[in-house]
């Protein structure tokens, strides 16, 4: 039994493309290297999700280790090395459910000094409490395995990845710059959002983005000066400020054409109003049908705080049965957090991938920008005169990435969402 545990999860080596490289290579060698000293007898846990082979399509069962150990010799080499001074521990997610699959990986990582542990959830103990960890996917049907163990019984998630996720890497190379393998790093629900951005900022022909630029600025000052109307047609306003000012005067006839394609636009903007609220209507009724249906992938589609009380309820029922274990640990979804209730802590070990932070442009109609982000960390818990300590621990890393001039001009003075905040120490 270790007197000191490390919780690390979806690292998720691996992929097809450019999905092959690693961002966080360099930082993850510092960090075993770093857990290679470790004093005391230390357990490294990787809670799932290390190996990305749904995104794996050119070769197939245990060769897959092979192609990304290919590709990863340093990191794996140093995990030989930290495995003979601390214990490793790897256990399944869904993007490398083929580990519970096929025996021969068990052997495969030994070589490595890695011990591979296919049950749902580990449980540790430490100073006279438990540790459960479950890597997540069990709880979300749209990634969990309908036959746990059978390579055949593959979650619809699977289908998913293989076709948008790896299918995305492997034509990026086709764009003018390598954009498209990052689907993985957006949030399910914003992906239509994403595609819009980096075609205009990226893939659009900068003359059309020049005439396209003035033109969404015009929209929205149509959507003000609408508003601007209605107020001044319920009375809040006596005058409509935008059309009826003091330049839109001194302009003379250009005014007045100003005025024209203000109010001409704002038509346009009503007609699409009145044309939306039908269609909007159509579509929660045929998105409540296939709810009741139970074929619509609602796990994935919602927000995350919604699906993070899946975990938040399956917690405090390991809680309720369980009076020993003082922390559940999870990841899966990649949202980083710690919560202290009744003396005991819910984790999420969030995720070492390139994370896509959305910025809402300034000019109202102009696509919103996508940040690169990382969050590198890792949880370290132990016993301390007769408390659990829980160590949170965050590994700087900035992207390499740099957005273009235009996008640092349109969200200059935003920032994009950290993630919530974790305290770097908690005491049971």
């Amino acid at each position: 039994m270790a007197k000191e545990y490390y919780l690390v999860s979806d690292l998720h080596f691996g992929g097809d493309g450019g999905l092959q490289t690693c961002d966080y290579a360099a930082e993850f060698i510092g960090f075993l290297k770093k857990l290679a000293l470790a004093t005391e007898e230390s357990e490294l846990i990787l809670a799932g999700d290390t190996f990305g082979f749904w995104e794996l399509t050119v070769v197939e069962g245990i060769a897959q280790l092979d192609e990304i150990v290919k590709h990863h010799r340093e990191i794996f080499e140093q995990l030989r090395l930290t495995g003979e001074r601390v214990k490793i521990t790897m256990m399944v997610g869904n993007h490398d459910y083929d580990l519970a699959c096929y025996p021969e990986f068990a052997d495969k990582l030994k070589n490595y000094n890695i011990v591979l542990d296919t049950s749902f959830a580990v449980v540790r103990e430490i100073g006279g409490r438990k540790i459960w960890v479950e890597h997540g996917q069990q709880l979300d049907p749209y990634n969990a395995a309908t036959e746990y163990g059978n390579i055949h019984a593959l979650p619809s998630g699977f289908f998913i990845t293989e076709t948008f996720v790896s299918g995305a890497s492997k034509y990026s190379v086709f764009g003018s710059r390598d954009w498209l393998r990052d689907i993985r790093s957006v949030d399910v629900r914003q992906i239509p959002d994403w595609l819009v951005s980096n075609y205009f900022y990226h893939e659009m022909n900068r003359f059309l983005r020049l005439l396209v630029l003035p033109f969404l600025f015009l929209l929205t000052v149509t959507a003000l000066a609408l508003v601007a109307q209605s107020l001044k047609f319920v009375g809040v306003f006596d005058v409509n400020i935008l059309l009826e000012n003091s330049l839109t005067r001194v302009l003379g006839l250009y005014g007045d054409i100003l005025r024209w394609i203000i109010a001409g636009s704002a038509a346009v903007w009503l007609f699409i109003f009145a044309v939306a609220i039908p269609l909007y209507l159509i579509y929660r009724d045929i998105r409540g049908k296939l709810l009741r249906m139970q074929n619509y992938p609602s796990f994935k589609s919602a927000p995350t705080e919604e699906a993070n009380n899946i975990y938040l309820n399956r917690a405090r029922a390991v809680f309720k049965e369980n009076p020993d274990v003082c922390a559940y640990v999870f990841g899966h979804t990649h949202d980083a957090f710690l919560i202290k209730e009744a003396g005991r802590v819910i984790i999420n070990t969030g995720t070492w991938l390139k994370i896509l932070r959305r910025v809402g442009a300034r000019g109202g109609l102009l696509p919103a920008v996508y940040y690169p982000t990382f969050r590198l960390n890792y949880f370290k818990i132990y016993a301390k005169d007769e408390r659990i300590v829980i160590k949170y621990v965050q590994i700087p890393k900035a992207s390499a990435e740099k957005l273009t001039l235009l996008q640092r001009f349109l969200i200059f003075g935003r920032k994009p969402d950290t993630g919530r905040h974790i305290p770097a120490q908690t005491v049971l």
